[in-house]
């Protein structure tokens, strides 16, 4: 009974690692700019790779019985290094006056940094339809 439930832990854990990499692969294919793709391969992936290796880590401390720890060390690392690395590629392309996709409707970044958001034409626009239709929905 209880191998039945650690075969189909190990499962679940190495099929949603797959899941959640392949996501990622489709994220960094279909994402319109550099930041969400950053975002899809940051968040996707982080999650893809760390699922596979506690998949893997289950795996080795029950049929082999072995603790791993470099897999322990190895999911720290991934689920710190990766967020961090992704925001610093972000602010780095942001400050490198990267454009963001243009339909993107609020740049917090240059908010908090600059005091004001320059309002442009399509973001007067975008908040009056959003008005509009939330005018709708009352």
């Amino acid at each position: 009974m209880i191998e039945i439930i650690i075969v189909s832990l190990i499962t679940i854990f190495l099929i949603g690692g797959a899941f959640f990499t392949a996501v990622a692969a489709i994220g960094m294919i279909r994402l319109p700019d550099t930041y969400t793709r950053i975002h899809a391969a940051s968040k996707s992936s982080t999650l893809g790779v760390g699922m596979t290796l506690i998949g893997v880590f289950i795996y080795f401390a029950y049929y082999q019985a072995e603790i791993e720890t470099q897999l322990i060390l190895a999911i720290i690392f991934i689920f710190i290094s990766a967020p961090v690395g992704a925001h610093m590629i972000a602010r780095s392309a942001f400050h490198s006056d990267v454009e963001p996709y243009k339909l993107t409707i609020l740049n917090e970044l240059k908010r908090d940094e600059t005091g004001s958001e320059i309002e442009t034409e399509e973001h007067v626009r975008l908040k009056i339809e959003r008005s509009k239709d939330k005018e709708l929905d009352d």
